[in-house]
């Protein structure tokens, strides 16, 4: 049965996450229903919740779900699906899958299974290339195998040379060989995983260029024989052969690169007979050295699908890609002309994954116990800033996809506005409950080499050393902390009675009060050596507090501070009279707190709090951080006047007297000498005298 060509109405995306909830935004917007399927695993996630319909495939496992071609296309017919969006990734690129649609009456928005198939042999897609007039960078793309053979082209092209699977991806079957020592034992590797993971172990070779960036072409192809380039991304940023920031356009592309590249795709797309969203990768050779008409451009691949950094496309030609497809599915010709295509400003994608980037990427799992982009604190609109996400607060993420969990999308006049919106956005980026590569974008993000454009496929691997440094937290971000929890503080003290603080407030006079900061992950009962120290001064008639601050400098630091609540999360922090705009939340007594260079996590416990002119050893009435009891100097019933000490406590090896906080007498006592206390336990009931009496 031949594919449908009259316009349909209902459309199953299949796939998950963000780009299956960001087809079907679309979708609805065209008037389309929309039906979503999940596995077991995915029961609850936001593409089903979002979905007009949503239908179960099977297990956790993809091959038993999202990858079993038979599930899908029943959910198509249960659903009265007359269309498929395959999304990216799964059954996106299977031509198998596109056959089974079509014998299925259902129309598959993508291109036809012949020209998955001629791309997804790279050897015969390059010689096509070639036959169509698109440079390719020098190699053996030949069918005969033979060790020594290969060997002998690895010879003649001059070492260092890539090895690569003829059917792979994902950097998969993939080597650099520095010499011809080595070449051996890297083609065996590269067969072994090349035959794991694709079932087939035939190797092409090409010349290793030193200083490449990854520039791709978006092409688009209608059933009409109209072709167009929408221009370039460059998607240099990566980690194992995966992208990680890109953006687009392309720094440094002259006008004429530009157009011959553009170009160079569209040749490439109609030499396959392409329907449909397409992405052409180009090898640009323009070491930092090299002037324009010295740089050179070579087909890697083409991606017979919508990629995942499409939105940077989008963000620069105002045009909607996947509309754009479901009408080139619907039997439309293409919206616009190459002519009628423009290139307004500059964006970036940073990809946001639920993995510890400090730990060699390891994937995360849990629940988001938050997931939100704080606009209003940041100062942030919708036309500059867009989070294609596919999770929500409370979503877990599991161990069983990809760990991509949302994309951030900025956009601004040139790429120094753009990257300046990437950076506020990060740091506005609240994501609680599972480990993110946020941090690790940040520092991408702001780091010089980046924001000189000096990119390459290595960049990470060049800029390791401060990418990866273990980052040092500033005087600047000890007093903000400091003066976050001084602030909560005070708050807190406002609410309460008098007699009922246990922070040693008195109505006359300047407030005192010392708190320990350290990192998070420190034991709760750290080395004092580790912690820093804070001294905050506050006059009940002033709302600036002194800060002095000491710990791991040699010397104390002092900052007059205050603080102010913006929109949002948003906070003003003002030291010695230069105030700086930042992102913070309190997380119990956490202290997190964003800022372009990346976030700062500090622990704050509680030392003492005092008046001034009393004796430095006045406490609270509570525990103020884990420790032990000590001594109790007073008997329950017995009078005591204000500053009489009542019990002694030990904490982080230095002893701590708690005193009356009025003229009274302890009620009871709650802990014995010896016991253990946790920080904010209430020690003591305590009964003021009447003032009045």
């Amino acid at each position: 049965m031949p594919i449908r060509t009259t316009p349909f109405d209902t459309l199953l995306v299949a796939n998950r996450g963000e780009i299956a909830c960001r087809v079907m935004r679309t979708a609805r917007q065209m008037g389309l229903r929309t039906v979503a399927v999940y596995s077991d695993a995915d029961a609850d996630a936001r593409h089903v919740r979002e979905a007009d319909e949503a239908i179960r495939l099977g297990p956790a496992p993809a091959r038993e779900s999202y990858l079993d071609i038979q599930r899908v296309l029943d959910a198509a017919r249960r659903s009265g699906a007359g269309a498929i969006h395959p999304g990216y990734g799964f059954l996106s690129e299977n031509g198998e899958f596109v056959d089974a649609c079509q014998k299925a009456g259902i129309v598959f928005v993508g291109p036809p299974a012949s020209a998955i198939a001629a791309m997804g042999d790279k050897s015969a897609a390059k010689a096509r290339m070639t036959d169509a007039g698109v440079p390719l960078v020098p190699g053996y793309h030949g069918q005969d195998q033979a060790d020594d053979v290969l060997r002998r082209e690895a010879d003649s092209i001059g070492y260092p040379v890539l090895l690569k699977a003829s059917a792979g991806g994902g950097g998969k079957g993939m080597r650099v060989v520095e010499s011809g020592d080595e070449f051996q034992a890297a083609l065996d590797g590269c067969r072994r995983e090349s035959r794991a993971a694709f079932g087939d172990d035939r190797m092409l070779i090409e010349k290793y260029l030193t200083q490449p960036r990854h520039v791709e072409v978006q092409v688009f192809c209608d059933s009409h024989g109209n072709g167009v380039y929408l221009f370039e991304r460059d998607c240099s940023v990566q980690r194992r052969h995966q992208k990680v920031l890109e953006e687009a356009p392309a720094p440094g592309m002259s006008e004429e690169l530009r157009r011959e590249m553009g170009e160079a795709a569209v040749r490439a797309a109609r030499e396959i007979g392409y329907v449909g969203a397409g992405t052409v990768e180009f090898l640009l050779d323009a070491p930092q050295d090299q002037s324009e008409a010295q740089q050179r451009f070579y087909f890697m691949e083409m991606n017979t699908r919508l990629q995942v950094e499409h939105p940077v496309t989008e963000m620069i030609t105002g045009e909607d890609l996947v509309e754009w497809q479901l009408r080139v599915a619907m039997g439309e010709p293409l919206p616009k002309e190459q002519s009628a295509l423009r290139i307004d400003g500059h964006s970036f994608e940073a990809r946001l994954y639920a993995e510890d980037a400090d730990n060699d990427f390891l994937p995360a799992t849990g629940q988001l116990t938050r997931f939100a982009l704080d606009m209003q604190g940041a100062a942030l609109s919708s036309h500059q800033v867009r989070l294609d996400s596919g999770v929500e607060s409370g979503d877990s993420v599991s161990m069983h996809y990809d760990p991509m969990l949302a994309k951030l999308i900025v956009h601004g006049a040139d790429r120094d506005a753009a990257l300046a919106t990437l950076n506020r956005a990060l740091a506005a980026l609240d994501i609680q409950g599972v480990v993110t590569n946020r941090g690790f974008l940040q520092r991408l993000a702001s780091h010089p080499a980046f924001k000189a454009a000096e990119l390459d496929t290595r960049f990470i691997e060049r800029h390791a050393d401060t990418l990866f440094a273990q980052q040092q937290t500033s005087a600047e971000q000890l007093a903000s902390a400091a003066l976050i929890a001084l602030h909560q503080l005070a708050a807190e003290r406002e609410s309460q009675s008098p007699w009922d603080r246990h922070d040693g407030f008195r109505l006359n006079g300047p407030r005192q009060i010392r708190i320990a900061l350290s990192d998070p992950g420190d034991a709760s009962e750290p080395d004092p050596d580790s912690l820093t120290i804070v001294e905050g001064r506050h006059a009940a008639d002033a709302d600036a507090w002194q800060l002095s601050i000491k710990g791991r400098q040699r010397e104390a630091i002092h900052f007059t501070a205050s603080l102010t609540d913006l929109p949002g999360d948003a906070l003003a922090v003002t030291l010695d009279g230069h105030r700086r705009r930042l992102q913070a939340r309190r997380d119990g007594n956490v202290i997190v707190m964003t800022a372009a260079q990346g976030e700062t996590r500090l622990l704050w416990r509680r030392i003492d709090a005092i008046d001034a002119g009393a004796r430095e050893s006045e406490a609270s009435l509570t525990a103020p951080m884990h420790g032990t009891v000590v001594a109790l100097l007073v008997e329950p019933g017995q009078s005591v006047s204000k500053g009489d000490a009542l019990m002694v406590m030990e904490a982080m090896k230095m002893e701590h007297t708690l005193s009356a906080p009025a003229d009274g007498s302890v009620d009871s006592f709650h802990f014995s000498a010896g016991d253990n206390v946790g920080q904010g336990d209430v020690l003591l009931n305590f009964s003021a005298n009447d003032a009045n009496g």
